[in-house]
């Protein structure tokens, strides 16, 4: 087999959900087939089983939206369309790396804003306490040693 014999594609599997909920795996393979006749310029197709099984995996009512397969022509003349497999894991882009590292920073912040936010509230919370035991020892002498008032 020759590289340009061997395509990747992504295929659109979104019109599949236009069909009745009991056929739709059933025309995502058909779709399938006919992207494979499209684009690989030949009618003899086979579709690897674990595509089918990939395809099939939720039901027949729920097939996937988009899937990802390999298309490789064979020296007997047709196609075989197989799952594709990623074997490099993909590069992460900017825009994946900007959210990782605004993610770690949050992380960073929180860890560094909550220790000295809980010392400080322990520094105010004790004085208050001790403030707020006398000054009610203090009220109840105030109010015993005020003489009650004679009304006329």
């Amino acid at each position: 087999m020759s590289q340009e014999a061997e395509r990747v594609y992504t295929i659109n599997l979104g019109k599949v959900w236009l069909s009745p909920n009991n056929q739709r795996a059933k025309r995502a393979i058909n779709m399938i087939r006919e992207f494979a006749e499209h684009h690989m310029k030949t009618g003899q197709i086979k579709i690897d089983q674990d595509l089918s099984h990939a395809v099939w995996a939720q039901g027949i009512r729920s097939p996937p939206r988009k899937i990802r397969v390999r298309m490789a022509k064979t020296d007997d003349g047709y196609v075989m369309v197989s799952p594709y497999l990623d074997e490099e894991k993909p590069k992460a882009t900017a825009k994946e790396e900007k959210k990782e590292a605004k993610k770690e920073e949050k992380k960073a912040d929180k860890k560094t804003e909550e220790k000295p936010a809980k010392k400080e509230e322990e520094k105010k919370a004790e004085p208050k306490k001790e403030e707020k035991k006398p000054a009610k020892k203090e009220e109840k002498k105030a109010e015993a040693k005020k003489p009650a008032k004679k009304s006329k």
